[in-house]
């Protein structure tokens, strides 16, 4: 599930939870830092990502923390990222699609979470904080999808195809296949976090 022109953005910081370190070796891109247990490679593998990256940060396997939680506190902290696209966070077990899905949420995260995007072929993921905000409509993206995470009050949505007016939800719910009218779309909210994703069959 990782986009097919991810080998041409080669001019950014990259920081490699896990086996992501080998994925980007083998398109070309050495992180600046490989975090993990890596209990995800062989013994070869493991060896090719320590001679090819200069910082790798060992974590044990039996922590409380994910990979890809690892990498994202990294690039908060340490990098001061204004904007974090996670690849590779989407395919293959459920349960990781959940978690990298859910981390977001948590205290240390969710300050942060509009600056954090979640990317493959299909889809592109974001996070939103209460107030009044204006999408653009990516590349090749057919379909808008709204999805309160939390009890959310006063959704609105202004100019998509199907709009909403002053919604409030007790629970989590999802807004399938809504579409944009023109190239930008607005919404807003008063209370919540409302995840919004643009995808393409």
């Amino acid at each position: 599930m990782w986009p097919a022109e991810l080998a041409q953005q080669t001019a950014v910081p990259w920081i490699a939870a896990d086996r992501g370190a080998l994925r980007l070796l083998e398109l070309g891109i050495t992180p600046q830092v490989a975090v993990g247990d890596f209990d995800s490679l062989s013994t070869a593998e493991l060896k090719r990502v320590q001679t090819q990256v200069a910082d790798i940060r060992y974590a044990v396997a039996d922590k409380d923390e994910t990979d890809t939680e690892l990498a994202l506190n990294i690039a908060l902290t340490e990098g001061q990222a204004t904007r974090v696209t996670i690849y590779g966070a989407t395919g293959g077990r459920l349960d990781h699609l959940l978690d990298n899905l859910f981390m977001l949420l948590q205290p240390r995260f969710l300050p942060y979470c509009q600056r954090v995007r979640l990317l493959d072929r299909q889809n592109s993921l974001r996070l939103f904080l209460p107030g009044v905000h204006t999408i653009t409509q990516e590349a090749r993206q057919q379909y808008l999808a709204f999805a309160p995470l939390t009890a959310v009050t006063g959704l609105t949505l202004y100019d998509t195809k199907y709009k909403l007016t002053n919604a409030d939800y007790a629970q989590p719910i999802m807004f399938a296949s809504n579409q944009f009218t023109k190239k930008s779309a607005t919404f807003s909210f008063r209370t919540g976090v409302v995840a919004v994703i643009q995808s393409h069959d």
